[in-house]
């Protein structure tokens, strides 16, 4: 085929694309003549609620917090502006929270693009590589005085967030678990960490200590760095505990003990 052909093919399958997704007059004459059809709209509405599904699968926390009907509304705002982009719909929505973010009908829901976040960090660890997680025994059998340059590397489906203003984890959790409503919540900063260290994503609570911690360990900083970064934000941060329970939630894929020793 040659280059000219493939260009107007090209022109041709954006044009489609456009008219698809947003419903805008297309300039090529040809998808003009599709878009005129009665069936055209049959398929765009079609697209338009597989766009919506998905969005509303990939995002059930956001979706159980504000109601289907308000849900299904904002989505297909966003899937007006933004079609999938790869063959998985479970990629489908990456910018979503930044949407939600200036939704102006989510100005009174300032959490709610964060509880979005958290949502596609949990599609983040579902959809990861997987690998095998390290446990206590890699720490316990390294050499005491070679851990301070040590370096603990994150598990690829292991994903973290802190968030300083509001209990996002807590509106998350609830809405994601489909707990009961324990009444008010103290306003607070939270964070988070998820993992899957078999086949299920699984989350627990963590501090801003802990986050620092990881921050580290994800810049492949010595282990006495990362604990330093962790007293930084609470002098008084029981780092043995620290340690083994991102250790236990399956956090880490490998210690590395030198350059000469790569990994434990």
């Amino acid at each position: 085929m040659s280059a000219r052909p493939a260009a107007s093919l090209a022109r041709f399958q954006d044009a489609f694309a456009r008219a698809l997704v947003a419903g805008t007059a297309p300039e090529e004459a040809a998808v003009a003549g599709l878009v005129a059809q009665p069936a055209f709209a049959v398929y765009r509405n079609t697209v338009m609620k597989g766009c919506v599904d998905a969005l509303q699968a990939n995002f059930p926390a956001v979706a159980k917090l504000v109601g289907e009907e308000w849900f299904r509304a904002a989505a297909a705002q966003f899937a007006a502006r933004e079609r999938p982009k790869e063959p998985s719909l479970l990629a489908y929505g990456n910018s979503f929270p930044s949407f939600l973010a200036g939704f102006p009908p989510a100005g009174e829901l300032g959490y709610l693009a964060d509880v979005a976040r958290l949502d596609r960090l949990w599609t983040q660890a579902h959809a990861a590589a997987d690998a095998p997680a390290i446990g206590r025994e890699a720490l316990a059998v390294a050499d005491p005085g070679a851990l301070g340059a040590a370096v603990l590397h994150p598990h690829p489906a292991a994903r973290w967030a802190w968030f300083g203003d509001a209990p996002v984890y807590t509106i998350w959790r609830r809405n994601r678990e489909e707990l009961p409503d324990d009444g008010e919540l103290p306003w607070q900063g939270e964070g988070v960490l998820l993992t899957r260290p078999d086949d299920t994503v699984r989350w627990i609570a963590i501090g801003d200590p802990a986050r620092r911690f990881l921050d580290a360990c994800s810049r492949s900083l010595p282990l006495g760095i990362a604990l330093e970064a962790a007293l930084e934000a609470d002098p008084d941060t029981n780092l043995v505990r620290l340690m083994n329970t991102l250790v236990d939630a399956g956090a880490f894929a490998r210690l590395s003990l030198s350059p000469e020793e790569p990994s434990a």
